[in-house]
């Protein structure tokens, strides 16, 4: 048994250090560090809609909803316990599903499919959403701004770097970060001293106050969960940083964020005429008049790096899909070479694509914000769920359980209700791609389900005379002298039966030496290594490689390393087969061949499963062949089909009309 291991030459940022937390100020918090740039000014547009309570009243219980939503759903939720879970210092909801999946809960992978949907898809109105923010302060200057043709521009570019990498334009982030969040607190301050009353916010009875007797608390709410939206996307990106990096840049942050809203609003109630009767955003209300186009840039460069974790969050929920076989696998590059940035290219041009037509659609982000937060609330519901299984899988107190359950199902199921009544304001946008991605994949993991129940499995020990009459028999033309073939066997020393189907009966391929290449999917991000089971000497053997879900599935490359590795130990012979090769020290031949699945006992099949197979066709269509999804140099690569039936036909038998006669 052979072991290969490569180990990713990094800095350590997951150590609590001054660098550690420079860079969770950009990675971690640009989403919800940018929302202070819409989030009072949504407010004050539900306070349009009518209000029984008088303006002081509205801003401080609004400000009392934004703290104490910060307090409960960001810092305790998000920072003090769903930071707990992480799966080998990796977050998000699919890190949290890997941890609870082998309990006894089959249907948890719908939540987990449900979350990471509408994950990405709350992910795409994002980046729109704060860039075109930032850039509508541009209007206080002209109001004719080509706002959206500006917004299309810096999303076009922001999408395009993607695949050269984000390495020199990323050292700026956490600088850039801790200006943007040091100037929300400086801009804030000043009016919180003109109006000290503000802090009155602190007190959740003026929360409470407002919920209770406002007629608009609902439209309320849906405004004030904006505050939060970045608490996911926080806990995706705790395997960039580390917890206590991200615990210890949380503080800083959350303060700069409170002043700032505590600034705006007291800056409201000195001019509460301002906003009445029209859209004007206090954000950049509270600038002085010198500051507005300096402020507008920095905003500007943070929608940028928020829209940019976005991004890469969005990169790292479809791999940790792929190593869950709730997606295709696709081709994967690391632009960067730095350590969790990972660019996927048809990922990228098609959030693109979305983040476009969100533009186009909406032109301004007013009409954002009455859709934006739909389906996030449904991605937090879904984290809830799972944590309270992997709570049940830590052993903590059931009683502690329930409260935690109880406490957030209230909560958000509050908020979704809240945003709910924000569908057929655009909220069907986010709702109907998050349904799409969902329903791709779920067919795919059932797909994948159906097929591998009517894929039979053999064990390679069984055949290996087989194996070596074929080898010996020179009357079969020589196929290759190094054969691969692709497969996805869980269990060792086993194969499909398609891989000997095509063997020895669909072509006989005698060669000299056989690779069974296997997958074996790991939990850990960066787990990179192989091992080697010799089953005929010389001749059969089966190479796992061992890959967490954020290394690139390259099997050419990696084989190659391999075979490199066997020919220095003595196991295999680094040259031709072939005397006349040999003589001139010319490397052995190699061939791949990838055998895909045709079925021809559909009639077995239920019109559900008929369904899935049919969706998950669409699903494998859309993303890569499998010689790319493998890493393959498509050069010395075949790509074959092989039938696979339900083995219940065969339970029947087929009688001929007339008797046969005995030619004998």
């Amino acid at each position: 048994m052979a072991n290969h291991n490569k180990t990713h030459h990094h800095l350590d940022l997951k150590k609590l250090s001054v660098i550690g937390v420079l860079v969770s100020l950009g990675i971690v918090f640009g989403d919800i560090g940018t929302s202070p740039l819409y989030v009072m000014k949504a407010i004050m547009g539900a306070f349009r809609e009518g209000s029984r309570l008088s303006p002081d009243e509205y801003v401080e219980g609004a400000l009392s909803c934004i703290i104490w939503t910060l307090t409960l759903q960001t810092t305790v939720k998000y920072v003090v316990i769903a930071l707990r879970a992480d799966n080998k210092g990796e977050g998000g909801i699919l890190a949290l599903f890997s941890l609870v999946k082998n309990l006894k809960k089959r249907w948890l992978y719908l939540i987990a499919i449900i979350g990471a949907s509408t994950l990405v898809a709350d992910g795409v109105i994002t980046p729109s959403l704060t860039v075109m923010s930032a850039i509508e302060g541009l209007e206080i200057y002209y109001e004719k701004s080509p706002v959206v043709p500006i917004t299309i521009g810096i999303l076009v570019f922001l999408f395009v770097i993607q695949q050269f990498g984000t390495k020199f334009i990323g050292k700026f982030f956490g600088p850039v970060m801790v200006l943007w969040f040091l100037m929300l607190g400086a801009l804030g301050l000043p009016h919180i001293l003109d109006n000290i009353q503000i802090l009155k916010a602190f007190n959740p009875y003026y929360a409470y106050k407002l919920i209770t007797n406002s007629k608009s608390a609902i439209i309320i709410m849906g405004a004030v969960f904006l505050c939060t939206t970045g608490a996911e996307a926080l806990y995706s990106d705790l395997g960039h940083c580390g917890k206590k990096n991200i615990r210890v840049s949380w503080i800083f942050v959350k303060v700069m964020l409170i002043m700032n809203y505590l600034g705006q609003g007291a800056y409201i109630l000195d001019h509460i005429n301002l906003f009445e009767g029209h859209a004007k955003n206090p954000f950049f209300a509270i600038m002085p008049e010198w500051f507005v186009l300096p402020g507008v840039i920095l905003a500007t460069f943070a929608a940028i790096i928020a829209s940019q974790a976005l991004i890469t969050g969005s990169f790292t929920i479809f791999s940790e899909a792929m190593s869950l076989n709730l997606w295709p696998f696709q081709k994967i590059f690391y632009p960067s070479g730095v350590k969790g940035q990972m660019y996927i290219p048809k990922i990228n041009w098609s959030l693109l694509a979305m983040c476009i037509v969100v533009v186009l659609y909406f032109k301004e982000s007013s009409r954002m914000e009455a859709a934006y937060g739909l389906s996030i609330t449904l991605t937090m519901l879904m984290t809830t769920i799972l944590i309270i299984f992997w709570l049940f899988t830590k052993h903590v107190n059931k009683s502690i359980i329930v409260i935690f359950g109880l406490i957030y199902f209230c909560i958000e199921i509050g908020f979704f209700f809240a945003n709910i009544i924000k569908f057929f304001d655009g909220g069907w946008i986010t709702v109907e791609l998050a349904g799409s991605l969902a329903v791709c994949m779920y067919a795919w993991y059932n797909g994948r389900r159906i097929k591998n129940r009517m894929i039979n499995f053999k064990k390679i020990a069984d055949y290996t005379e087989l194996f070596q009459d074929l080898k010996d028999d020179t009357s079969i033309p020589k196929y290759a002298t190094n054969l691969a073939f692709l497969s996805r066997a869980k269990m060792e020393s086993e194969v499909e039966e398609k891989i000997l189907y095509s063997i020895f009966r669909k072509q006989p391929k005698r060669a000299d030496r056989y690779f069974i290449l296997n997958i074996v999917n790991q939990e850990e991000p960066y787990t990179f290594k192989y091992s080697i089971e010799e089953i005929l000497p010389g001749t059969i053997f089966k190479i796992n490689f061992l890959l967490g879900f954020k290394i690139d599935r390259r099997i050419n490359d990696y084989f190659d390393q391999v075979l490199e590795d066997m020919y220095r130990n003595g196991q295999l012979s680094e040259y031709s087969n072939y005397p006349s090769l040999n003589k001139h020290k010319i490397a052995a031949d190699l061939m791949y061949v990838i055998i895909d699945n045709t079925y021809i006992n559909d009639c077995l099949l239920t019109a559900k499963e008929k369904i899935v197979l049919n969706v998950y066709s669409f699903v494998k269509y859309i993303g890569n062949d499998d010689f790319k999804a493998w890493g393959v140099s498509p050069h010395n690569v075949v790509i074959e089909s092989a039938p696979i039936n339900d083995e219940q036909i065969f339970n029947k038998r087929i009688t001929p009309l007339h008797k046969f006669k005995n030619v004998n």
